[in-house]
């Protein structure tokens, strides 16, 4: 009889206070719930997240999400074979509160306690959501991170490249600023772009005339300020048509950066002769219906799968870390009350880090 492990996930890395409760039967995975409580009306007034909000605010809901998941799975704390959690990277407040709800749900009812690592649930998605062979090629694609990842098993990740300043989501978090749109800026410049001119405003595409899948964001930041300043002092102000056409040809620039070194990355994951070669896209940014279908269309230049998520599961979940935490668990990792919460954590630990480092180790 196949043997089927149902865990309890919970996340809390940013500003998504989630829980989630998933099966695994043999290599079949089942999402029986998945409650994800969001803080926008929080931070909207500041135009960003505060850390310090975010963290009250998970420390006030988790336990909320975590017996809403179970009300809607219609399962007990005692129908459960383990507690998976975010252990970072993330804001430190909000992953503390998640490790600290996590750490008395395992010390009240015995059940085991696995650490997981933030990315580690969106790089494992593919599986979960397409059961991706491994390896597979990885664009790992959000607000805070931006790299290239042949995922070689549940703990085997090679990155082959990365942003070396802004993440995308930040980039699209800044551009809405900028134009005066609301957070978080990802939807809110994809809408704007759907009303605009990709070739009216010319963007750079950085770091392209160099070798390598290293990417960088911060530029283009510059080059929409200067951009929307020329425009305004052209009309007096800035145009709703402007805005669109600075949002379309922002957008029009990432995808072309991130589709370039998807091709690069690509050549290099081929050289490892995988059976089913595939490239997925996971991280908030990979609801991005634009940047998808760049993304599939390399995929079909290649002959690989191509693998995103749905969106509900692109931006951050706890059914991820659930799922991820199943995989460490049958591998016969645990972890104890001595759990830490960690801000900083890499995925490759051999590869050098990208954004530098300090006291608290490598940022990516």
């Amino acid at each position: 009889m196949t043997q089927s492990l149902t865990f309890l996930g919970i996340e809390s890395s940013c500003d998504d206070t989630a829980a989630a409760i998933v099966r695994l039967t043999g290599e079949v995975p089942e999402i029986l719930a998945s409650v994800v409580a969001g803080q926008f009306e929080l931070h909207a007034p500041y135009g960003g997240v505060v850390p310090e909000i975010a963290a009250r605010a998970h420390a006030e809901k988790l336990d909320l999400c975590v017996e809403e998941a179970l009300a809607v799975s219609g399962l007990g704390l005692a129908d459960l074979d383990g507690v998976a959690v975010t252990a970072g990277p993330g804001l430190i407040g909000g992953v503390m509160s998640g490790v600290m709800c996590a750490k008395g749900i395992a010390a009240g009812t015995g059940l085991p306690l696995v650490g997981v690592n933030h990315l580690a649930g969106h790089a494992l998605t593919p599986r979960l959501t397409d059961g991706l062979d491994y390896p597979y090629l990885l664009l790992l694609v959000s607000g805070g991170h931006c790299q290239f990842l042949i995922v070689g098993g549940p703990e085997a990740f090679t990155r082959i490249g990365g942003t070396i300043d802004d993440a995308p989501g930040e980039a699209f978090d800044k551009t809405a600023k900028i134009l005066g749109l609301p957070q978080p800026g990802g939807p809110a410049v994809e809408a704007e772009a759907r009303q605009g001119d990709a070739k009216r405003f010319h963007f750079p595409r950085p770091l392209l005339d160099r070798p390598g899948c290293d990417m960088s964001f911060s530029g283009l930041k510059t080059a929409l300020v200067r951009a929307r300043d020329a425009a305004m002092a052209e009309a007096g102000g800035l145009l709703r048509q402007d805005r669109a056409d600075l949002c379309a040809g922002f957008q029009s620039a990432v995808a072309d950066v991130l589709a370039e070194k998807a091709r690069r990355a690509m050549r290099l994951y081929m050289e490892r002769n995988p059976a089913r070669p595939a490239i997925a896209v996971a991280g908030g940014v990979a609801a991005n219906t634009a940047i998808r279908a760049r993304l599939q269309g390399v995929a079909a230049e290649f002959g690989a799968e191509f693998a995103a998520p749905p969106l509900k599961l692109c931006t951050d979940n706890a059914a991820m870390i659930a799922f991820a935490g199943m995989q460490r668990f049958r591998r016969g990792e645990r972890d104890g009350m001595d759990l830490t919460a960690r801000p900083r954590w890499p995925l490759d630990d051999h590869a050098p880090a990208m954004l530098g480092s300090g006291k608290k180790g490598a940022k990516a």
